[in-house]
């Protein structure tokens, strides 16, 4: 290396240090002022017209305005114009270090906000967030002090062969920089499309849409991977060496998991299981919260959650209480006893539930003497109910019960109780009583 390369950075940054004793630094740093403030009042009017103020989850906004992506874009932006009018007319030197900082935090405002979007609960989210905001601030002092050029020529200078391609560590490292750019910007794209298909959407048409934007974000994902595998200089056509190995692994290894892929979309696109619906798999009853490309969350009345794998919900007996027609079949069983009328019995049964606007009047209740029990009269009472609830079902049922019992009661009608006779049989008497008797006798 050239001892010129080496004192040319320490140079830029003596003229760099120079250039801010002058008083045209001023004029930069009032330019760079009407930058933010224009920056902040087009996010600002932006957000408001679009209305996605406090959402968490949006890329360009955030939580608060300066969490977003679109406020550092647009300053970037309005700091590139900038420049290019003050250059005309004096110097530079704040906006040297400007554009920089401005570069690395919209950099590591995309690459965090999409993390945090596309993958919520990720544990190892937050160290790759770390990871890009040192790559990114390193950079960017690289940059203002000008090593950026000979760190790059000292990375290009350390090289290997593999086959008959040269391969060095700069290329290396700007494929992969190259590579997770491309990654995150389809990552981007997949929780656009799910934000806007998700939105405003319930039942069925949710369970649809969940589909569209699982298959979306696998298919943006398998191009972005083909993209960046190809940014980093990987040669493709080497890959169709191991697809048999590939094959047999997913055959063998990864067949489960392949087969909890298949199932989540076999499940969303068939739509017999929809998000929302109250369903129980494997004596676990709940409602199914979300429907995921490999597991779906269902969460019980009492609050506990369960994850069933998707192909659990395929290859296994599922009962869904939330039928399409929405009505459910609901009994209850009531024992009175042997000497009650039966009649009376009846229309007290269907009075009781008839009180209860949850239940249907057409198709009408149902009253009859379904058994003769050990202890009395077996009556059952059925009726329709349109609510699909668990809890709305148990507080039904409650109600109904509760006014039999008081019809009942008012009417003088017993309530079945357990009754046993004891039939005692007289048994003959002992040898030696007999011996006693007969001696009385002579």
């Amino acid at each position: 290396m050239h001892p010129s390369t080496n004192t040319k950075p320490i140079d830029d940054i003596g003229l760099w240090l120079a250039g801010f004793t002058q008083p045209t630094v001023l004029v930069e740093l009032a330019a760079l002022a009407v930058c933010v403030a224009l920056a902040w009042g087009f996010s600002w009017a932006l957000r408001n017209a679009l209305r996605m103020q406090d959402d968490r989850r949006s890329v360009l906004f955030g939580r608060r305005l300066i969490d977003g992506v679109m406020f550092p874009l647009t300053l970037l932006l309005l700091g590139y114009i900038a420049r290019a009018i003050v250059t005309k007319f004096m110097p530079l030197a704040a906006f040297k270090v400007a554009i920089p900082v401005l570069v690395s935090l919209v950099v590591i405002r995309v690459g965090v906000k999409v993390l945090q979007a596309a993958f919520t609960t990720a544990p190892w989210v937050r160290a790759l967030e770390r990871t890009i905001s040192w790559v990114a601030w390193l950079a960017m002092v690289l940059w203002v002090s000008g090593l950026l050029p000979v760190v790059l020529a000292e990375l290009d200078d350390i090289q290997w062969k593999i086959g008959a391609s040269t391969l060095s560590l700069r290329t290396l490292l700007e494929g992969t920089i190259t590579a997770g750019a491309v990654m995150i910007l389809a990552l981007w794209v997949s929780s656009a499309i799910e934000s806007r298909l998700l939105r405003k959407a319930t039942g069925g048409d949710l369970s649809m849409r969940k589909a569209v934007s699982n298959a979306s974000r696998a298919l943006l994902l398998f191009v972005g991977l083909i993209v960046a595998l190809s940014a980093v200089g990987i040669d493709l056509t080497a890959l169709s060496v191991f697809s048999g190995a590939i094959g047999v692994g997913v055959g063998f290894g990864l067949q489960k998991l392949a087969s909890n892929y298949v199932s989540g979309f076999v499940i969303l696109a068939e739509r017999r299981l929809r998000i929302g619906d109250n369903v129980k798999v494997d004596s676990f009853e709940g409602r199914i919260l979300d429907i995921n490309t490999r597991y779906s969350v269902i969460r019980s009345p009492a609050g506990r959650e369960s994850i069933v794998p998707n192909e659990l919900m395929v290859i296994n007996r599922v009962e869904n209480l939330s039928s399409a027609l929405t009505r459910v079949w609901q009994t209850s069983v009531v024992s009175v006893a042997y000497d009650s009328d039966v009649e009376l019995v009846g229309q007290l049964l269907l009075a009781a539930v008839n009180e209860q606007e949850d239940a249907l009047k057409e198709p009408a209740p149902q009253a009859s003497l379904s058994a003769f029990g050990a202890d009395g009269l077996q009556f059952t009472v059925g009726y329709w109910i349109n609510s699909g609830d668990a809890a709305e079902q148990l507080r039904l049922l409650s109600r109904i019960n509760r006014r039999i019992l008081e019809s009942l009661q008012a009417n003088a009608i017993e309530m079945a109780y357990p009754q046993r006779v004891l039939r005692v049989k007289e048994l003959p008497p002992l040898a030696g009583a007999r011996d006693s008797a007969a001696h009385e006798a002579g």
